[in-house]
């Protein structure tokens, strides 16, 4: 199992940037992929995106592709989601998540390990 603990969050102007953090303990070793959801305010937690240890592949969800940036650590012990040019809409609550599957996914079921989430307001 492994612990995450996530950073970072706070209020923004839009059109502003904000770096989020997410530190992983425990079985850290067995990580293959991390991720970044969000929850806005009264409704479901959605992907934001996602990176592979190996190969270092990422991906995003449109609505923050070319805007924010998914990376990690070459211990495998943090996460970063930096946030370009935030708009209201990116105003949730900020969530990172971990698995060890040989796959990796877009969904809450692809991760088996969450963090408790960091909130990220941007005001206009």
């Amino acid at each position: 199992q492994v612990q995450l603990v996530e950073s970072g969050g706070g209020l923004v102007q839009a059109g502003g940037s904000l770096g989020l953090s997410c530190a992983a303990s425990g079985w850290t070793f067995s990580t293959t992929h991390m991720a970044w959801f969000r929850r806005v305010s009264g409704k479901e937690r959605e992907f934001v995106a996602r990176m592979t240890w190996s190969g270092a592949s990422t991906y995003y969800a449109d609505s923050v592709k070319g805007r924010f940036t998914i990376s990690g650590d070459n211990a495998r012990t943090t996460v970063y989601l930096q946030m370009n040019s935030l708009e209201t809409e990116d105003t949730a609550v900020y969530f990172c998540a971990a698995t060890s599957r040989r796959f990796g996914g877009s969904g809450e079921r692809d991760y088996d390990d969450w963090g408790q989430g960091t909130q990220v307001t941007v005001s206009s």
